[in-house]
């Protein structure tokens, strides 16, 4: 009966497990905040600069002027705005889902500094003597939109419009003005197509009242915003844009649901392939992947984070990661199997010894996306929020609760003599009479000799390298405007475009672009580059100009990335990587042998530098996604070397003493064979998912989808032919300064002494 309870919990626990998550994931998904990529919107970033020249911002400027945006944006109704104040003199604004982005950029960057100034450019009145709440939109006696001004002190404006009562026209003027800057006209901006928030009078008689009224050119709307950022209060300080970027709500729907379909194919696939591969344990994983996926999202509901497109590929990326610690601990047991061991103590000593691997992989990954959440943007950051998320959430599902539902399985005794539900042949067994040790086992790769061949490959990778340093120098990295400046826009329309067609269009309408390129199954979505960021102004002007050439329901998004925020976004970049870099480094010779760290790190520069090379002959637009795909393939990429690396590590603990040279290429070769089944079989796990998203996802994740292609491709040869092979280089060399043999049986005991066992 103990063991059929086993059986009666599991089945119970997955009872609930779906349940829950049944009842439940509606609401989740519900509450989930979408960032401006998947449901429109925009993103402005702004510099806080002082209103008087030669004057300076403080602090105390900075976070009144975030308290003024946060009023003004009241009066757009936004739900769930996200204004940060970054550095010491800038704010970021998100405004997910905002219709009317033209409107909402003009709200928020309008000074709203009302004057009342007289014909001479005198200041006879300014916002301070506005009544609090004071401004109010209305019609006047013709039906004309207005706005209606009460003022503080009646007797004030009496005295004034008095004096100006007594002038001689057209003396007698008095212009309210919005934003006045010294020079301006009212008779020349009047004469303007759309001219500013101005508006006069001819007094010609004392007005003792409170009540005044701003007349012009206005829409409703216009009134509307007007009367709220007039109650709102000026800003005291001037916004200038450094960078800004803007998604219609088409273009963010479009590419939710092109990922989403994305990332079911994708993750059906994994699904599919640890059935086949793995049976019962792989049933088990497609459980725990499951609910590994469920509590990553609930997760994102509870600490209301935002999900933008890089972070649904970072949670697909997630499921491949996670899947990597199962097919860690499976192959673990199935060797374990081979050996002629029971389905408990196989799984049992498969859990354990896949253990240090697993944390070790997945706490470089983690330091990888750590740094990248520190040094990225606002999407970079939420991809980065995402994996560190995901591979916390890996520990608690594919490594905790893994264990514990196929423990229960196992311990349950029905399993037992039945290896082929874990994947074994049974012609594939050994008798446990024969004392075959799991490191002794037969592999399909034993006919490579990856140790003697190094050569080889060390030369094909540097002539690679050299061919790719040639490339570099020719023709350079395609910079995309997040590290030039400039301006780059996508138009997205259901008609299909040439080049030439969207050239003449824009140069007609006063743009010259730096280059422009076709998209798209049917060559209806153009991308454009512009040296030039666009102004707020500029950027409403280009998309009433391609509304009008293509129709209204034409999809436009624009990104502008000043050259201050261009070379900020390059260093951070630069910074990013060797930091991450180097903890790796540290982390892998702390864990390891500091040779192991040099192997290491060779290995991720090969990965990254062809990376750029590829990028750079065919001509791929670099831009801050593609900083990171490279720092995810750092941490990626790495996992294969680890596991590598932990291999040898206990294949050399069960020699104890090596000989000579020979006796080490058997070590390394016997651990490249017997770990590159597991790495074929995880890289294709995320290749799967990868290559659904490239083909399948949003054209925004595309260019980031491929570089994590070329990096997966690269890192596992790179960990076969150059990690461990300069290890074995710098070891043979150590052997030589010792003039012989090697006890590495304590010393290299040593290096994994305190590996945490489960």
């Amino acid at each position: 009966m103990k063991l059929k309870s086993r059986i009666a919990v599991f089945f119970l626990i997955i009872l609930a497990l779906f349940a829950s998550m049944g009842m439940t994931i509606t609401g989740i998904l519900k509450d989930i905040n979408l960032g401006l990529d998947l449901q429109g919107g925009f993103e402005v970033l702004y510099e806080v600069q002082p209103l008087k020249e030669g004057g300076h911002v403080t602090e105390e400027d900075v976070k009144a002027t975030k308290d003024a945006i946060e009023r003004r944006i009241n009066v757009l109704g936004v739900s769930e705005p996200s204004i940060n104040i970054e550095g010491k003199n800038r704010i970021r604004v998100q405004l997910a889902g905002v219709k009317n982005q033209n409107q909402a950029r003009e709200v928020l960057s309008n000074q709203a500094n009302l004057t009342f100034r007289d014909y001479n450019d005198q200041l006879l009145l300014n916002g301070k003597d506005l009544k609090q709440g004071g401004a109010k939109a209305g019609f006047d006696e013709q039906n004309k939109p207005m706005v209606t001004l009460t003022l503080k002190d009646a007797d004030k404006f009496a005295k004034i419009t008095s004096k100006l009562s007594q002038r001689p026209s057209p003396e007698n003027i008095m212009v309210i003005w919005l934003d006045y800057q010294k020079g301006d006209s009212y008779i020349k901006e009047a004469q303007k197509e759309k001219p500013a928030y101005a508006s006069a009078a001819t007094v010609d008689q004392t007005l003792n009242t409170t009540d005044v009224q701003i007349t012009g050119n206005f829409t409703v709307q216009e009134t509307k915003d007007l009367a709220g950022i007039l109650n709102a209060g000026a800003l005291p300080a001037k916004l200038v844009e450094v960078y800004s970027t803007s998604v219609g709500a088409q273009f963010g729907d479009d590419a939710l649901k092109a990922t989403v379909f994305a990332s079911i194919i994708g993750v059906a696939a994994i699904f599919i392939f640890m059935l086949a591969v793995y049976r019962l344990p792989g049933l088990i994983a497609d459980i725990t992947l499951t609910v590994f996926t469920f509590i990553v999202l609930w997760i994102f509901e509870m600490i209301h984070a935002v999900l933008t497109l890089p972070g649904i590929a970072a949670l697909v990326l997630g499921i491949g990661m996670a899947v990597d610690a199962n097919i860690l601990m499976y192959e673990r047991i199935k060797e374990e199997l081979r050996v002629g061991k029971s389905s408990k103590v196989a799984f049992k000593a498969g859990s354990k010894s896949s253990f240090t691997a697993i944390f070790d992989a997945n706490i470089t990954t983690l330091l990888a996306a750590a740094v990248l959440f520190h040094f990225g943007t606002s999407n970079v950051r939420g991809f980065a929020t995402t994996l560190i998320i995901s591979v916390i959430v890996t520990f608690v599902t594919a490594i905790w609760g893994t264990r514990i539902l196929l423990g229960l399985l196992v311990n349950s005794g029905y399993l037992d003599n039945r290896p082929w539900l874990f994947g074994v042949n049974n012609k594939r067994i050994h008798k446990l009479s024969e004392g075959i040790d799991t490191l002794d086992l037969k592999t399909k790769f034993d006919r490579f000799d990856f140790v003697h061949s190094r050569n080889k490959f060390f030369t094909l990778s540097a002539v690679l390298i050299l061919a790719g340093m040639i490339i570099l120098g020719i023709f350079k990295l395609n910079l995309g405007v997040d590290f030039t400046s400039g301006s780059r826009v996508e138009v997205q329309t259901n008609q299909t475009l040439t080049s030439q067609e969207v050239e003449k269009t824009v140069i007609r309408d006063g743009y010259s672009p730096k280059d422009i390129s076709i998209a798209g199954e049917k060559s209806e979505t153009a991308v454009l580059r512009f040296t030039d960021n666009f102004s707020k102004d500029q950027v409403k002007d280009f998309k009433a100009q391609m509304q009008k050439e293509y129709g209204e329901d034409i999809q436009i998004a624009v990104s502008t990335v000043s050259s201050t925020v261009g070379k900020e976004l390059a260093k951070n970049a630069i910074y990013a990587l060797l930091i991450a870099a180097l903890g790796i480094i540290i982390y892998v010779a702390v864990r390891f042998e500091w040779r192991m760290g040099v192997g290491t790190i060779v290995s991720l520069l090969h990965d990254v530098f062809f990376m750029v090379a590829i990028f750079s002959l065919f001509r791929i637009e670099v831009d801050i996604t593609f900083i990171a795909a490279v720092l995810t393939i750092v941490g990626y990429s790495i996992n294969d070397t680890i596991v590598t690396f932990d291999r040898i590590r206990e294949n050399l603990h069960r020699s104890g003493i090596i000989k000579n040279k020979e006796d080490l290429a058997n070590i390394v070769n016997k651990s490249l064979r017997q770990t590159l089944g597991r790495s074929v079989n995880t890289v294709v796990t995320v290749l799967v998912v990868v290559i659904a998203l490239m083909f399948f996802g949003a054209s925004a994740i595309q260019t980031f989808s491929l570089a994590l292609l070329i990096g997966l491709v690269t890192g596992v040869y790179s960990s076969i032919y150059i990690a461990a092979q300069v290890w074995y280089v710098l070891k043979v060399r150590q052997m030589k300064k010792q003039k012989g043999k090697l006890d590495v049986g304590k010393k290299e005991r040593k290096w994994g002494s305190d590996d945490p066992v489960v």
